[in-house]
């Protein structure tokens, strides 16, 4: 049996899907965001308004709490966006299918869920090279981002 020739996707491939993506993200985010904000807000907003000062503290020091507990849950769910989609039957997010591309290991087998999920940490690294670690992949031999590189992945043409 003969192995899949492999096209490799290009820099403005992978950066379209990612604008695809990040505005997926952001509707949803602020679909099910917006509406504790705007509670939690108005909880703060009444709380510190109050005559007392002291009353007002466990207000803020909740509603920073609640911010927290935000994030971390944005975060969760963008590592499960990417990590279930790049690891699903689909092999890669809603943006990777509308332009027509695909996460795979070394072999251009689908990768695994941990695989995926250690492609998206190590996303992480790319970005703290001031995105050097993304903008590589115009420039290697197989189109890969230093994340890539990281988890043993190729990102091809489908």
């Amino acid at each position: 049996m003969e192995a899949p020739v492999l096209v490799f996707a290009g820099f403005w491939k992978r950066f379209a899907a990612y604008l695809i993506d990040s505005i997926v993200i952001t509707i949803v985010a602020v679909i099910l965001v917006l509406p504790f904000i705007v509670v939690l807000g108005v909880g703060v907003a009444l709380t510190a308004s109050m005559e007392d000062p002291a009353h007002a503290l466990p207000a803020i020091v909740g509603a920073v709490l609640a911010y927290l507990f935000v994030v971390i849950l944005a975060m969760v769910g963008e590592w499960l966006y990417f990590a279930l989609m790049e690891s699903s039957q689909h092999q890669g997010t809603l943006g990777k299918m509308a332009v027509g591309i695909k996460v795979t290991d070394m072999n251009g087998a689908p990768v695994s869920f941990g695989r995926a999920t250690g492609r998206f940490f190590a996303k992480f690294i790319s970005g703290l090279t001031f995105g050097i670690g993304y903008i590589i992949a115009g420039f290697t031999e197989k189109k890969q981002a230093l994340h890539d590189m990281i988890a043993g992945c190729l990102v091809v043409n489908k």
